[in-house]
């Protein structure tokens, strides 16, 4: 008898089933589980092989991973442990309201942590180490809407003080504040990773545990047993950055992964999955993934009844309810409980008819139980070669009783009454007088009490206090300029591109002999675009697992190598995992106490764009490095079209307080950009990092002149090429567009007799941000001699109109216009770009050489410099239409 898989399942002959079912529980109980699951493996490869069509299961049953059987006592002091989670309930809560009181719409959050709180005291109190003997230890990143539990731990150990809780979200006042949430630049001596832009967590703590693997494989980084814990809600699971990357950490084995997923089954507004079983949608896709799964859905409350259900089917009622229902069983009652989630088949009502309805209600969620959660955990620190996700049943607002418990509006609460505050004081049995709870007053045990006692013993079992932001690793000195001479030098006449020029650099770099191996370059798919295969042979492709077949290219020179001790991040089609990796390196000396040198190149399109939320937490994070846009320009990308050719990153990268954006145009000045990032960066411990916009067009790369201080290069702003006789106009050009300005000063001189002088602009960004510091200066202090900016000392004694072309946006050149008032004509690449080549892009967005030179005379007409017939004229002569649609608009 066949049936086919398809078709309503109809058990065909019982009987038969009886006799293979006995069988199998015969197995089971003679030689054991795994004997069987290895019996039942081999029958599905059997039944496969005869044409078998057999279901593919994601999911286990709605109850925990781990049996009771197979769960090992707790070793802490329960007792203890659940006074000290209570005080940190308390002041936590405290924290939020007390702020709220006094500062009415300043936020908080109480309901994360309420749900939280359990999942972290155990890994506080017995898995968080500080340190590995001398080696850092457990990296954390932290659920960041549950940071006044986080300060309320740091109060209770003494790290922060009262006044300290009571600047909470108040960081400009007299005494010091904390921050709303984790954010090392406000706290650099706490937080390690900005956390609460929803899924950046994720991908950067899977980016993480994989870098931490880079450095030991590499020989940078001691192995040990560290970890790294991400604590995460099960609503921010959506955001795409979260589960994007599950199959990398599978794939490169990282048993140094631990995802810890908040399933208190809420997200802002209401449910996550009100109609579904969010920690079974996330059980299946984890499990796809390759991860091992552990779930932690009941508290021990449970384990009798089920025992106890031998029919399994209190089991299938745990399936059938959807998670909206479960958030009523925790705001209704124990005869609501009973009625609807037992009532449903009279089996079930009998196997709880021995409870109260009160002790139906109390029933525990899984996360709320530390037995439950140390087994978890202890599970998961033991798993080999794969990463663990814990799927945590909880409850949000754990505790807040008809404040907030389970409720839609709970993640929004900030205000408690005094009757929820008496509530929740004597829930969680705090020892403070009536009048203290009324105005949310702090509380800390005596220091020789016992529940300080524990507190200190245990993290000092542990290494340290958590979380703390190291001081920071290892020295590095700056390799003199002159080391990269050959970039100075030029390129004797012959054609490279910028790009090419950088990569000359990086690779005498990554050559250097001290700082050679502290260089990581990331490169998303795109090494062949940029002209980088040559690093493949000389310095490897980093795999955790080596090369395991031979590649086609093998006879080549440059084939590709793979190699467990490579340098190169070849990352794959994955802008936002590349940062992820750059953020890994680029705070590798505060996380690790090793400095690593990370250049991410990548297509400029794609950065800021495409992943400005991870750029923004890597300025949070204080991190360093290079962010490299190649085939950067919305003209200089030929052919590519609109969806390619960048015209605007300079203009976002300009919005990060702490990114240096350069628009080179030569060897030498990316050689002197790059020196001077490397001096100020990891010499003088700047907390900055650079943006270089690199292309693709080739032509001579000169020679630095004579006589330029590389200061200039830096501040943004230097005369290139000065005309013959006294100028009339100034030309500004940044990239390949300066060869235009060049050009556009040739065809002035040579058709109009207008000298004019050409300027290279490096840095609008950098002249901007200093401008505005001297200005600044000058408006607090009227009684001193005014500042004058660096952009208005540079170009004294340069007068008439300044002409400025970029291959970006207006906008840019705009920056500096404040303080040249009246003097500008900027031309940019405004609007959505063409596939065409170069000569026929620059022509549209009116930036060629011919546009720069016509408007030039436009300008110098207007001001009565030039006959504004002839410069009529120059427009027909150079081919410049007047009269075609604007490409900003086009």
């Amino acid at each position: 008898m066949h049936q086919k898989l398809n078709e309503r399942v109809v058990d065909l002959d019982p009987r038969e089933t009886a006799e293979w079912v006995e069988a199998l529980d015969q197995i089971i109980d003679e030689a054991g589980p795994d004997r069987a699951a290895y019996l039942l493996e081999r029958l599905g490869e059997r039944a496969r092989a005869n044409g078998a069509e057999l279901p593919i299961h994601l999911n286990t049953p709605y109850i925990n991973t781990i049996r009771p059987e197979e769960e090992v006592p707790y070793p802490g002091d329960r007792a203890i442990e659940r006074r000290i989670k209570s005080l940190l309930r308390w002041n936590a809560m405290a924290m939020v309201v007390r702020q709220n009181k006094y500062d009415h719409g300043i936020g908080g959050h109480i309901s994360t942590y309420a749900s939280l709180a359990t999942l972290l005291e155990v890994g506080f109190n017995h898995f968080f180490h500080a340190r590995y003997g001398e080696q850092p230890g457990d990296l954390i990143y932290f659920q960041g809407h549950a940071s006044p539990g986080v300060y309320a731990r740091a109060f209770l150990e003494g790290r922060l003080n009262e006044e300290h809780l009571k600047n909470f979200r108040h960081e400009l006042r007299v005494e010091p504040g904390l921050s709303s949430y984790p954010h090392p630049w406000l706290m650099p001596d706490f937080w390690s990773f900005p956390t609460v832009s929803m899924g950046l967590g994720p991908i950067n703590a899977i980016y993480q545990a994989r870098f931490m693997r880079y450095l030991e494989n590499r020989g940078l980084l001691p192995p040990t047993e560290r970890h790294i814990w991400a604590y995460l809600g099960d609503g921010e699971m959506d955001e795409p950055e979260s589960m994007g990357s599950l199959t990398l950490a599978s794939r490169e084995k990282l048993d140094n992964l631990i995802f810890v997923i908040n399933c208190n089954l809420q997200r802002l507004d209401g449910p996550v999955r009100g109609n579904g079983k969010v920690i079974q949608e996330l059980e299946a896709a984890f499990r796809g993934a390759g991860w091992n799964v552990i779930k932690v859905i009941w508290g021990s409350d449970w384990d009798t009844l089920l025992a106890r259900d031998h029919t399994g089917l209190l089991q299938r009622r745990m399936g059938e309810i959807v998670d909206g229902e479960f958030q009523s069983f925790v705001t209704k009652d124990g005869a609501f409980v009973r009625q609807h989630l037992f009532g449903k088949y009279p089996e079930l009502l009998d196997l709880v008819s021995h409870l109260s309805d009160d002790e139906l209600f109390h029933l525990r969620r899984g996360g709320h139980d530390p037995r439950k959660v140390y087994n978890a955990y202890k599970a998961a620190v033991e798993s080999k070669d794969q990463p663990t996700v814990i799927l945590a049943h909880t409850i949000k607002g754990y505790g807040l009783g008809e404040a907030g418990e389970g409720r839609n509006i709970t993640h929004q609460q900030k205000k408690l009454n005094e009757q929820e505050i008496a509530h929740f004081r004597s829930r969680f049995e705090i020892p403070i007088p009536e009048e203290a709870a009324r105005n949310a007053a702090f509380y800390r045990p005596p220091t020789d009490s016992p529940e300080m006692a524990y507190l200190h013993e245990r993290r000092r079992v542990l290494g340290g206090y958590m979380p703390h932001r190291r001081s920071p690793g290892d020295h590095i000195e700056a390799p003199p300029l002159d080391y990269l001479k050959e970039s100075l030098e030029g390129s004797a006449g012959r054609e490279v591109s910028s790009t090419m020029a950088f990569v000359r650099v990086l690779t005498m770099l990554m050559k250097h002999p001290q700082l050679g191996k502290r260089v990581v370059p990331i490169i998303p798919d795109e090494a062949r675009t940029f002209g980088m295969e040559s690093l493949f042979r000389q310095f490897g492709i980093y795999a955790s697992q080596g090369q395991l077949y031979k590649p086609h290219d093998a006879e080549m020179f440059l084939y590709y190598k793979e190699s467990k001790d490579g340098q190169i991040l070849e990352e794959g089609i994955t802008e936002a995992g590349s940062m992820a990796s750059f953020a890994a390196a680029g705070t590798a000396y505060v996380n690790y106490g090793v400095r690593m040198i990370p250049f991410f190149i990548y297509y400029s399109m794609f950065g800021f764009q495409r992943v400005g939320d991870l750029i923004w937490a890597f300025a949070d994070a204080r991190g360093k490095g290079f962010l490299c846009g190649g085939t950067a320009g919305r003209t200089t990308l030929a052919g590519e079209g609109l969806q390619h050719q960048d015209g605007h990153s300079l203009v976002l990268a300009s919005t990060v307080p702490t990114c240096a954006a350069y628009d080179p145009a030569f060897a030498y000045e990316i050689a002197i950009i790059v020196q001077d990032g490397i001096r100020r960066m990891y010499q003088e411990l700047e907390d900055r990092f650079y943006y270089l916009t690199l292309y693709n067009e080739n032509y001579p790369m000169p020679e630095m002149p004579q006589g330029l201080n590389p200061e200039e290069v830096l501040k943004g702003l230097y005369r290139f090429k000065t005309a013959k006789g006294k100028a009339a106009v100034q030309l500004f050009g940044s990239g390949p567009i300066l060869n235009e300005a060049l050009r556009g000063q040739q065809i002035l001189a040579d058709r109009y007799g207008v000298a004019a002088d050409v300027w290279s602009v490096t840095s609008y960004n950098e002249l901007r941000r200093e401008a505005l510091e001297a200005e600044r200066w000058n408006r607090l202090h009227p009684d001193s001699p005014a500042r004058m900016p660096y952009v208005v000392q540079a170009l004294q004694g340069a007068e008439g109109p300044i002409v400025a072309a970029t291959d970006y946006m207006k906008v840019v050149a705009d920056q500096i216009a404040p303080w040249l008032p009246g003097r500008m004509e900027t031309l940019g690449t405004d609007g959505f770009g063409r596939s065409d080549n170069r000569e026929y892009l620059r022509r549209h967005f009116e930036v060629n050489a011919e546009s720069i030179a016509a408007a030039a005379l436009s300008r110098l007409s207007r001001d009565g410099q030039f006959d504004p017939k002839k410069a009529k004229q120059a427009f027909v002569e150079l081919g410049v239409d007047t009269e075609k649609m604007d490409p900003a608009r086009a």
